[in-house]
């Protein structure tokens, strides 16, 4: 569903939520590790999301990424908005360039729901109430 790229920001941003909430900052390194990335993908991912002010960043001896409780009222939807765009909200189940409610495609009407429900879901679950989740271990990040 997502780009590769967005389900590692989603990952890489859950994760450094999730440590921030004790003040810690986290080095790129780390993240790889906890997320299963590679250390130079999520190094730019880090960038783009540093730069849409979905995660912060501190350089230096003691520095690192970090989240700050602003940021942590992103929903999923920002995240994904941030690294692949709309396309996901908006665009035709079948890829046409013309699907509209006068002129549907075969899935149309259904994919219409499906995409629906995603965008709720996405909008409505927020940063900050994962990132408490995967704290009580109730969800994971890493596959097992």
């Amino acid at each position: 569903m997502f780009s590769k790229t967005c389900e590692y920001a989603i990952r890489a941003v859950l994760y450094i939520a999730q440590k921030s909430e004790g003040g810690e900052k986290v080095n790129i390194k780390s993240i790889a590790t906890n997320i299963n990335s590679p250390e130079s993908f999520i190094a730019k991912i880090l960038q783009q999301l540093t730069k849409k002010g979905l995660v912060q960043s501190v350089k230096g001896p003691n520095g690192g990424f970090y989240i700050n409780e602003r940021s942590r009222e992103h929903s999923l939807s920002d995240i994904v908005k941030a690294i692949d765009g709309d396309d996901i909200f908006v665009n035709c189940g079948l890829g046409l360039s013309q699907c509209s409610e006068e002129h549907p495609c075969p899935i149309h009407h259904e994919y219409k729901k499906i995409k629906h429900n995603i965008t709720q879901m996405l909008n409505n679950a927020k940063v900050n109430s994962l990132s408490e989740e995967l704290a009580q271990n109730l969800t994971f990040l890493k596959k097992v």
